[in-house]
């Protein structure tokens, strides 16, 4: 039994990017040398086990055989024959068909080194068609490590476009879609993602809303991002927030397409923020022609008060929409929100206020207040 590291965990550490997690092949073992072993099984369906002590994830080195449509369509075969470059050649890209050994030397069958040096989105073999999931690891991929010039080889953006013009690509379910996009957003360039996928023609059937707004297929290369990107490129430099860059890479097919997930199984974060931009945004954009009474609706519809960290990226989300006005808006609403943050139900009922009197009274001051700031 031989032991290797791989994926992601060799190109990281080959990059000096920190290894987040790991992930094992074993090879010349048995599903029952690795029970016996003291491994639990972690999959069902796959021949992965997790490690007694530390959790981390040990597959027996495989071969997959396309037998079916779809990514489910495979024949997995995971003798302990199975060499480890047979393993390796069924993954996605060269810089992820990397192995290191227990004693740290490198095994590369597949010059993934060169690739990483060269700043290579490339595919292994062309088995790389048989799964449609690897169009969104590859748009990931183009989101994580663009930042450093990686871009997508001529030969696998030609297979790409092949994949997106089969029927396989219609079987990627939402849930799948929606978590690469998801990890995609936190990346440091998370609209190329959406632009590799668009390049290709995948997006077209992904997200066809999305594909609308960023037009024409712009072709292969490193092309300037589409202007429907362009927000995301400024939330991007202010937020991490991955609520906060989907709002507003998605924000114009929402307001089109009137559907605030795009078929996607949004979290209630994700689903509240773009929902209240889409209802509050041209307020936003309205603001510097609003009376105190606009501006305290504001507040009040964001639910400034009550929930400050999500109206702060509801501004941000904004300012990043509209960034034409957000210099003169920011501090005006940031004012306004300190003035009324200043009135307390409280202090009024210290006077003898209650009831919808009291009610009345609170806001008809915090109303004078937001008024005084405009003044001044």
């Amino acid at each position: 039994m031989k032991i290797y590291l791989v994926g992601g965990a060799v190109r990281d550490k080959l990059l000096d990017l920190e290894v987040k997690d790991r992930d094992w092949v074993v090879v010349g073992a048995t599903e029952k040398a690795m029970l016996d072993l003291g491994y639990r099984r972690a999959d069902s369906d796959f021949p992965v086990f997790l490690h007694p002590e530390t959790g981390e994830e040990y597959a027996l080195a495989r071969r997959e055989t396309k037998t079916g449509p779809g990514y489910k369509g495979f024949d997995i075969s995971a003798g302990p024959d199975v060499t480890l470059e047979e393993d390796l050649i069924r993954r996605d890209l060269t810089i992820n068909a990397i192995a290191e050994d227990e004693q740290g030397n490198i095994i590369d069958p597949f010059n993934g080194r060169d690739d990483l040096n060269d700043g290579m989105l490339r595919h292994v073999s062309p088995a790389f068609v048989e799964d449609p999931v690897r169009l969104l690891r590859i748009a990931r991929f183009a989101a994580k490590l663009g930042q450093w010039g990686f871009r997508v080889a001529h030969g696998t953006h030609a297979l790409m476009k092949k994949m997106a013009a089969a029927d396989d690509v219609h079987a990627l379910r939402r849930e799948r879609i929606w978590q690469e996009l998801q990890r995609a957003l936190s990346e440091s360039q998370p609209w190329r993602f959406f632009e590799v996928l668009h390049r290709c023609g995948a997006l077209q059937t992904i997200l066809p809303e999305m594909a609308s707004e960023m037009g024409d297929i712009q072709g292969h290369g490193r092309a300037q991002a589409s202007k429907v990107m362009e927000p995301l490129q400024r939330v991007t430099q202010k937020s991490s927030s991955p609520e906060a860059r989907y709002t507003c890479a998605s924000y114009q097919a929402v307001v089109n397409a009137a559907d605030s997930t795009l078929n996607l199984p949004l979290e209630k974060s994700y689903r509240e923020l773009l929902e209240l931009t889409v209802s509050l945004g041209p307020d936003f954009d309205r603001a510097l022609e609003a009376d105190a009474e606009g501006i305290l609706t504001f507040l009040e519809k964001g639910r400034a008060l009550q929930q400050r960290e999500r109206f702060q990226l509801l501004i941000t989300v904004c300012s990043a929409l509209w960034p034409d006005q957000a210099e003169a808006i920011c501090p005006r609403y940031a004012a306004a929100l300190q003035a009324i943050s200043e009135i307390s139900a409280q202090a009024l009922q210290a006077e003898g206020l209650s009831g919808p009197a009291l009610g009345q009274a609170l806001r008809e001051r915090r109303l004078q207040a937001v008024a005084e700031v405009l003044a001044g």
